[in-house]
C-alpha cells in the first residue's frame, strides 16, 4: 500500500484532524489516535454504541490505534516524545497556543525528530486577528458567503453536512502528501496548515470572483442557482426531485422533454447566467411536469433525455440506493455493543493499482496503549507506573 510505513500520530478531534489521519490510514499509514484515559469528547457525539461512542467518531478512526494519554504531564510529555521520534506525521487541528502548551509547536516536535511533518488546521489560521479564536464548520460556512445565498425568505440557511470541516481535512491530506514527496528530496519535514476560513473560502470563490468583478450582489437562492436553471428541487406525486440544468445542449433536451422545445431559442433563455435570472419562472414549469409523475417515473424521463436529476432520498434511504452498493462504496465496520455493523464509506477514490487497507474497527479508549508503549520501549513495570499515576 502506498503509505505502509508511514507513523501518524493523530491528536485531531471532531473532523478536519482526524478526518485528515482516516484517509491516510485507507491507505496503510500507521495512525495512532491519542485521546484522554477516559476518551475525547468528541469520541460521545451522537452516540451509537453501548459505551457512548458516537457515529462520528466510527467513521472518523476506523484503521487506527487508540493511545489514552494525558499528554499534559511530564511522565505524558515523555510519552509523546518517544512517539514523536518514530513518527513521519503530527496531526492537531488546534490553535497556536494550545499546541505550545502541549509541546507540539512546530519548533518543538523539529528538533525532536527533523523529518516531522506537523499538520495543523484551526478555524481562522494563525494570524491575527483572528488566529485565537475557535470555530466550527458552520462559522465558515457562514463567514464565506454560502450560507447567505442559500438562504430563503429572508433567512440565511447553513448546510446540514460539514462540507467544511472535510474539505479541510482533503486539503492537509493532500498537503501531507506534498510535505512527504519533499521530504524525499531534502530528508526535512516541515508544517502543513489549513484553516476551515480558508477552506470555505476556497470552495466558493467563485461567488466571491462574480462579485468583484460583476459588481453584482446576488441575493439569497434557496435550492435554485444564479448560473443555471431549472435548478431546484420539486415535488413528485410521492417525493422530490433535484435536477441541475447546465449549459445549453442540456436545456434543449430538457425543453423537449417538458413539450417546450421552443424555450431552446427563447432569448431570455439563450445561456446559463440568463436562465438563471429566469429561475423562477423555469422552475414553475418544471415543478408542473414533475408534480404529474412518480418519483421513479421522473427520474427515469430525466435520465432518458441525459438531464442531470436525482432522487431527494433521506439519510435512512441513501445507502440503500443500488448505485452506492454497485460502486462498493459502504463497507460493514464491527464495534462493541452497536446494533448490527457500522456503514462505513471510506476514502471515495480508488487506485488501479492499490487496494485499501483492509477495515479494522475505530479503537475503543485506549485499546492499543500497551502495545504502543511497549514499541516504545516501556516495559510492564513502566507500564503499571503510567496507569497507577492515571497518565494512561
Amino acid at each position: 500500500m502506498p503509505l505502509t510505513g508511514i507513523r501518524v500520530i493523530d491528536f485531531g478531534r471532531y473532523i478536519a484532524g482526524p478526518y485528515c489521519a482516516a484517509l491516510l490510514a485507507d491507505y496503510g499509514a500507521d495512525v495512532i489516535r491519542i485521546e484522554a484515559p477516559e476518551g475525547n469528547e468528541d469520541r460521545y457525539s451522537v452516540p451509537v454504541a453501548d459505551d457512548g461512542s458516537g457515529a462520528m467518531f466510527l467513521q472518523m478512526n476506523r484503521n487506527k490505534r487508540s493511545l489514552g494519554l494525558k499528554p499534559g504531564s511530564e511522565a505524558g510529555r515523555e510519552v509523546v516524545r518517544r512517539l514523536v521520534r518514530t513518527a513521519d506525521v503530527v496531526v492537531a487541528n488546534m490553535p497556536d497556543d494550545a499546541l505550545e502548551k502541549l509541546g507540539l509547536d512546530y519548533p518543538t516536535l523539529s528538533a525532536l525528530n527533523p523529518a516531522i511533518i506537523l499538520v495543523t488546521a484551526s478555524a481562522f489560521g494563525s494570524e491575527e486577528p483572528l488566529a485565537q479564536r475557535v470555530g466550527f464548520d458552520a462559522v465558515g460556512q457562514a463567514m464565506s458567503g454560502a450560507v447567505y445565498l442559500g438562504g430563503s425568505d429572508g433567512a440565511p440557511a447553513r448546510a446540514q453536512v460539514n462540507y467544511v470541516d472535510f474539505t479541510t481535512a482533503l486539503h492537509c491530506a493532500f498537503g501531507v502528501m506534498l510535505a512527504l514527496r519533499e521530504r524525499e528530496r531534502t530528508g526535512k519535514g516541515q508544517r502543513v496548515s489549513g484553516s476551515l476560513l480558508g477552506s470555505a473560502l476556497a470552495i466558493s470563490n467563485g461567488l466571491t470572483i462574480d462579485h468583484a468583478l460583476n459588481g453584482v450582489d446576488r441575493g439569497m437562492m434557496g435550492s435554485r442557482a444564479f448560473s443555471s436553471a431549472p435548478t431546484d428541487i420539486f415535488a413528485t406525486r410521492d417525493g422530490w426531485v433535484m435536477t441541475q440544468v447546465v449549459g445549453n445542449p442540456i436545456f434543449a433536451r430538457w425543453a423537449a422533454l417538458i413539450g417546450r422545445p421552443e424555450l431552446a431559442d427563447d432569448p431570455r433563455f439563450g445561456s446559463d447566467i440568463a436562465r438563471g435570472e429566469h429561475g423562477a419562472e423555469l422552475s414553475i414549469l418544471m415543478a408542473e411536469w414533475c408534480a404529474a409523475r412518480t418519483t421513479d417515473d421522473a427520474i427515469a424521463e430525466l435520465g432518458a433525455a441525459r438531464v442531470p436529476a436525482g432522487p431527494v432520498l433521506r439519510p435512512s434511504e441513501a445507502l440503500a440506493e443500488p448505485q452506492v452498493a454497485a460502486a462498493g462504496l459502504v463497507e460493514p465496520m464491527e464495534y462493541p455493543g452497536i446494533k448490527g455493523t457500522a456503514p462505513i464509506v471510506r476514502t471515495p477514490i480508488t487506485l488501479s493499482a492499490n487496494a485499501k487497507a483492509e477495515l479494522s474497527p475505530a479503537p475503543r479508549v485506549g485499546e492499543h496503549g500497551e502495545a504502543i508503549l511497549a514499541e516504545l520501549g516501556y516495559d510492564h513495570e513502566a507500564i503499571s507506573a503510567l496507569r497507577r499515576d492515571r497518565i494512561i
